[in-house]
């Protein structure tokens, strides 16, 4: 079904304010104002605030009663709190995906890596490891768990972020030992050792995160 005018318009809002928010452009605690967002991309007010309403949705924007929409700023609990659930349930969201994965997607997923190991500028960095993760969760079948972890992703893209450039490329080489990890158990179709890999590899990105409390608004 193709879209209607108004429902273009949104979904076009809608992606620049998404990579904008993803890639940093637009930084945590800032306030998104409808009038501005309308005139900078040519749009009326009605599709900016249809695609605020679906950013928030996405939990890229948080829209607060009579003050607009404004990017999520999070204390280090929170962050801690939201990694929590991605160890307990990206696993989840990976083995009810493993057994679906086609040979098309795998390949996709291998590519990515190669990429990944490949480049050195963050932020094609993050959008590839996004994709990466995203796509090993892509054949599950369970939207509400499917539209959470993205929702878990979006919401802690900016200190992911923040944590790669104050690790710097140096501890590059143990995302990709831990993505090749994941790689072989997916090729073996072994749910046990991907789960596993990936838990691994979310707690040890949470724990060295949390180390460094400088990242965070609340820091002491």
């Amino acid at each position: 079904m193709s879209q209607t005018a108004p429902e273009a318009a949104s979904a076009r809002v809608a992606a620049v304010l998404r990579a904008e928010i993803l890639d940093g452009s637009i930084a945590p605690g800032a306030r998104i104002r409808q009038e501005e967002v309308a005139e900078r991309l040519g749009a009326s007010r009605l599709p900016v605030r249809e695609a605020l309403r679906m950013l928030n949705a996405e939990g890229l924007l948080v829209v607060e009663p009579n003050r607009g929409a404004r990017v999520p700023d999070l204390d280090r609990r929170e962050v801690e709190v939201l990694y929590r659930m991605r160890e307990r349930l990206e696993p989840l969201a990976l083995v009810e995906s493993l057994p679906h994965l086609d040979d098309a997607t795998l390949a996709r997923i291998i590519d990515l890596q190669k990429q990944i190991e490949q480049i050195d500028d963050i932020r094609d960095f993050l959008a590839l490891d996004r994709e990466f993760h995203l796509a090993t969760y892509s054949a599950c079948h369970i939207d509400h768990l499917q539209a959470t972890v993205a929702r878990l992703w979006n919401a802690t893209q900016h200190y992911r972020r923040a944590f790669m450039e104050l690790a710097g490329p140096q501890r590059r080489w143990v995302v990709n030992a831990e993505h090749n990890l994941l790689i072989d158990a997916l090729q073996r179709r072994d749910p046990v050792d991907a789960e596993r890999y990936l838990v691994g590899h979310i707690r040890r990105t949470r724990r060295e995160l949390i180390a460094h409390p400088e990242l965070f608004p609340d820091n002491e």
